[in-house]
């Protein structure tokens, strides 16, 4: 018989049932060190007390009108993320995949009101993962999100990640934008060089197509800026950004210049709950934080001391860990033997992590993270290790 919740998750037998900061309480009443941050959601950890001011003071105002009206918190998030970034526009989502359905049409709709209706293709790379709507899994390409789940929507060309020259083939009359992750997460952590980000632009710029950006994982501060294309010094056209944006709140978002968004008119697009009164709330109190110069200043210096220490670790255990990879306080630790058995190792030693492709294991802790926990983070880490080798 089918479960009542729809079995679609191999979930971990683990109850929890609060969170303070950096750590979660299990119903048995056992503190686990979290380094996954609800999959890179929980900027600022568990129960932040401006976060949780945030919301219940909008939820003792007004929940929900629609988007039929106007939304005060909606617009000041909107003024605050196109004064921090290279927007001129921003629409609000749910979700990272609702993002990404937004982003592709939006991308298709310039071209079409541009005169040119035959650019809807769109360029993407191996081991990408954009949401799990059937425009999203198209674009990923990835056969095991897709298998069972045709006919896709198509337009979509998928090339090696870090292959220039198939990428430069893949680019012909019918290309509208270029679609990548500045660091792919649940590919296996892997960050794109500068120099590629910057390429990719030129390439964009040359060709006359758009640039799509998605920051979903690893934008808002996760890198040390505040998305992760910054580092570069390159801006996208579009870009599609969600988790860390609402704090653990559903939240999501489409940042757009003004000439890639322009066709997006009234009757165009739509949500009925996107940049509701509570989500943009709780958004506008991330960004209070996470925008600030000397927040993502101690994310660069956190991330450096993580970094470090996660590298005598690989040391110590070499028959379990092979080498560090990411960037900012989104790393990857490559895994010799099975990530998944390394994540149910760190449950017994009481620690979160998040296993990802390339048998990587994910490290996305909170961005306020204390150095007393990196430490005790390490212990835990380090544990887990030796009762493998045990094992």
């Amino acid at each position: 018989m089918i479960p009542t919740i729809l079995p679609t998750y191999n979930r971990a037998p683990l109850s929890f049932v609060k969170g303070e900061g950096s750590w979660l309480i299990e119903a048995d009443g056992r503190r686990f060190l979290d380094l996954g941050a609800g999959i890179a959601v929980n900027a600022l950890g568990h129960a932040h007390p401006d976060l949780v001011a945030a919301l219940t003071e909008q939820a003792g105002r007004l929940w929900h009108t629609s988007n039929l009206f106007e939304i005060p918190h909606q617009q000041e998030l909107a003024d605050r993320l196109v004064e921090a970034t290279f927007a001129d526009t921003v629409f609000f989502t749910n979700s990272g995949t609702e993002s990404c359905e937004l982003a592709v049409k939006m991308a298709r709709k310039h071209f079409h009101e541009a005169g040119q209706p035959e650019r809807t293709g769109i360029i993407a790379f191996a081991g990408a993962f954009h949401g799990r709507s059937t425009a999203a899994i198209a674009a990923a390409g990835s056969e095991k999100m897709m298998h069972g789940f045709g006919p896709l929507m198509p337009g979509f060309t998928h090339v090696p990640w870090g292959n220039h020259d198939a990428l430069h083939a893949a680019i012909d009359d019918t290309t509208a934008a270029i679609l990548i992750e500045p660091v792919q997460g649940e590919g296996g952590i892997r960050p794109l060089p500068d120099q590629c980000l910057k390429g990719l632009r030129a390439l964009c710029d040359e060709k006359g197509i758009l640039l799509i950006l998605d920051e979903v994982q690893c934008g808002m501060g996760r890198t040390g800026r505040l998305f992760a294309h910054e580092w570069a010094g390159v801006t996208p056209d579009i870009m599609m950004v969600a988790k860390g944006i609402g704090g653990g709140f559903p939240l999501g978002a489409v940042l757009a210049t003004e000439p890639a968004a322009r066709s997006m008119t009234a009757g165009t697009h739509g949500s009925t709950y996107g940049g509701n009164p509570l989500g943009c709330a709780v958004g506008c109190a991330v960004m209070r934080h996470i925008a600030e110069p000397a927040f993502l200043a101690e994310v660069t210096r956190k991330a450096a001391l993580v970094r470090q220490r996660l590298e005598g670790l690989v040391a110590t255990h070499p028959d379990i860990f092979s080498g560090v990879r990411g960037a900012g306080l989104m790393l990857g630790l490559e895994c010799r033997v099975p990530n998944t058995d390394v994540a149910r190792a760190g449950h017994a030693a009481q620690i979160i992590t998040v296993p990802a492709s390339d048998n990587v294991l994910r490290l996305l802790p909170p961005l306020n993270i204390t150095d007393a926990e990196i430490a005790e983070a390490m212990t835990r880490l380090d544990t887990a290790a030796a009762s493998l080798e045990i094992a």
